[in-house]
């Protein structure tokens, strides 16, 4: 009988240690729920309707981009070489632009990296879009708040002027505005 109270007397022990344990994980669970929704209310990117801000750059060519020179529609894509999902998103971007309406002159693409490992990147979409090479904050990320790669965006120009975020993450699944 002595050792029968003992084995439940220490299963009791196991079970509130357990309990008081169990409470510490779902504390904790609550606590990174809170911190993951407080991640995603950061924006990763410039909202629909979001004026695009100042950049003044110039492409891997050497030709000079400015916002302000900027007429028509114009397709944004960034990358970074050390992204893979970037290296999954870029066959397809490549493809989408091609059939973007107002060809090269309206698609940019920035890769964000160094030089030297951006280079396979840069010789992908080169065919398609102006190309940028920048660090990380640099000009056209900075102008239009990108913060995850990769990024896809759409802008055009507003009655008054102002160039506008018009799709904040485009599909490049669906076939471009006016080629459907």
């Amino acid at each position: 009988m002595p050792v029968l109270m003992a084995v439940v007397a220490l299963l009791g022990t196991l079970c509130t240690l357990n309990l008081v344990l169990t409470l510490g994980v779902v504390k904790r669970l609550r606590e990174h729920t809170e911190m993951l929704g407080a991640m995603q209310e950061y924006p990763v990117r410039l909202d629909v309707g979001e004026e695009v801000g100042e950049f003044a750059t110039s492409t891997t060519l050497g030709e000079p981009l400015v916002r302000d020179l900027l007429s028509g529609p114009a397709l944004f894509g960034f990358f970074s070489p050390t992204c893979e999902p970037c290296r999954d998103k870029l066959p397809r971007f490549v493809e989408y632009a091609r059939r973007e309406p107002g060809g090269r002159s309206s698609v940019i693409a920035t890769v964000v990296g160094a030089a030297d490992a951006a280079a396979e990147f840069v010789a992908e979409l080169s065919e398609v879009a102006q190309v940028v090479v920048e660090g990380s904050g640099g000009t056209m990320a900075t102008a239009l708040g990108i913060r995850a790669y990769p990024s896809v965006l759409r802008a055009e120009r507003e009655i008054d002027g102002r160039l506008v975020v018009v799709d904040n993450d485009v599909a490049l699944s669906r076939p471009t505005s006016l080629t459907a």
